[in-house]
């Protein structure tokens, strides 16, 4: 148990933890990182990747089912769930074993355990491969993530009733389930399985489905939904479930006295943060009632040398932004000064189908936040690319001050829906980070045929003027 010196220690390796070691070590720091289950964390165990992976799965399913509007006929499609698995796993260790690989490369020791904070910046590790150490360093970063929720009623079992780490790992797929909670994780699954032929309802507590999204954007995909026979009930509470005798089927009930008989319940109610662990006695780091670290804005906590960042924080738990916290955190320990992150212009990615993306304002927020506005939208239906891929449910709207004119100013918010657009918001995010106006952003040239392009002729339908709509 005798002390082992590091100049950082990271207590937890997902994104925010690996990504403040890479990037320390890069700068010549001493890392010590803390890991008690996988490299990666959530994100890439139980999280971004394996939730994508099943989803380009449905995306190909589609692509084949649909093949014969191309003229390439193929026989109806057939789903070997347990290849599907493989290729999810490989695809996770892959990218385990490289994370790995990196950290081993850039010299940051990995310890296997559970860590917790103590007085005078000293951690404990218990519990792993590594077992019993103290280590010590002078600045010590707490990055210990997230889990899922679930609500009363609703004993997660891992069989009749799952949360996203359960849902990526199951067996086979059931003919029908209730996603309970209509945000991005709930949305993304309630798309994959409707597209490999389960019987969805999403069972939402708010008034819409995607609380966040532009009003507009969510309407596209509400529209979506339904054309491919995804149930929708928004206003809706639940209440508990009643498992068949056999232990095949429960029995979901919600609203007034209203009730669905499932194969499979799906809780997608939100994750809460991972702080059990963390010891935190001697120290002056503060936890709310909700389990978050509190922290400013350049992550420190109230104990000196003590910083927290990705999900353990009240910011976006979202594992780009994660890595951005790390960052900032090691610039911090180095004393470079850096600039707090401005979470209002953070980019976010929904990749049901069609997927959504977006950054800045929605129309009602930047009403509510004092703005006059003035809004443009081009939809899909009309853009040659997405009718040669034969994908045309989507819309590009972009949000901008109002100038005396009536013409766009400064460009507030982006927002897409449509397919790929989250590899395509990359523009839209620049012109809101960087205030570029309606003008400047409408000067530049989009390429053609893309989809694109939708961007560029929404900004310049802006100045006053238009080409195609």
């Amino acid at each position: 148990m005798s002390d082992v010196q590091h100049d950082v220690i990271v207590i937890g390796g997902g994104p925010a933890g690996y990504a403040a070691a890479l990037y320390g070590a890069s700068a010549g720091l001493d890392i010590g990182l803390v890991e008690n289950r996988l490299l990666g964390g959530t994100c890439l165990n139980v999280g971004c990747i394996p939730a994508k992976e099943l989803l380009e799965t449905a995306h190909v399913y589609r692509t084949v089912r649909d093949a014969a509007e191309f003229g390439v006929n193929s026989t109806e499609p057939s789903l070997d769930w347990s290849v599907t698995m493989s290729r999810k796993q490989s695809i996770v260790d892959q990218l385990v074993s490289g994370l790995s690989g990196l950290l081993k490369g850039r010299k940051v020791t990995v310890y296997n355990g559970s860590g917790s904070l103590g007085a005078d910046h000293v951690v404990s590790v218990n519990g792993g491969e590594s077992g019993d150490l103290s280590l010590r360093a002078a600045n010590v970063i707490l990055a210990t993530g997230s889990q899922p929720r679930s609500l009363p009623g609703f004993d997660v079992d891992g069989s009749l009733v799952v949360t996203s780490d359960e849902m990526l790992s199951i067996e086979r797929l059931p003919a029908s389930a209730v996603v309970i909670g209509g945000g991005a994780i709930g949305c993304e699954f309630a798309s994959m399985m409707g597209d490999l032929g389960v019987d969805v309802t999403v069972l939402e507590a708010l008034p819409q489905i995607l609380t966040g999204c532009d009003a507009d954007a969510t309407k596209v995909v509400q529209r979506s939904f339904k054309k491919r026979k995804i149930k929708i009930r928004t206003g809706m509470t639940v209440n508990g479930h009643t498992p068949s005798a056999d232990g095949t089927s429960t029995v979901v009930h919600f609203g007034d006295d209203e009730s669905v008989e499932v194969e499979l319940v799906v809780m997608s109610v939100g994750r809460r943060p991972y702080s059990d662990l963390l010891g935190l006695e001697g120290t002056t780091v503060e936890v709310d009632e909700r389990g978050f670290i509190e922290v400013d804005d350049r992550c420190r906590t109230g104990e000196p040398g003590v910083w927290a960042a990705g999900d353990l924080i009240k910011s976006p738990q979202l594992a780009h932004v994660a890595f951005a916290e790390g960052m900032l955190v090691i610039k911090d320990i180095l004393g470079e000064d850096p600039v707090p992150l401005d979470h209002h212009g953070t980019p976010w990615c929904i990749y049901c189908h069609p997927e959504v993306a977006f950054a800045g304002y929605t129309e009602e927020a930047a009403v509510a936040a004092g703005y006059e506005v003035v809004t443009s939208s081009h939809r899909h239906m009309g853009n040659g690319r997405a009718k040669i891929i034969g994908e045309t449910d989507g819309i590009v709207k972009v949000i901008a001050e109002k100038l005396p004119d009536g013409t766009g100013g400064r460009i507030l918010g982006v927002h897409m829906v449509g397919p790929w657009v989250t590899e395509q918001l990359g523009q839209g995010y620049l012109a809101v980070n960087w205030g570029a106006t309606v003008d400047e952003v409408a000067a530049f040239i989009q390429p053609h045929p893309t989809m694109s392009e939708l961007f560029g002729e929404t900004v310049l339908s802006l100045t006053g003027r238009s080409l195609h709509g």
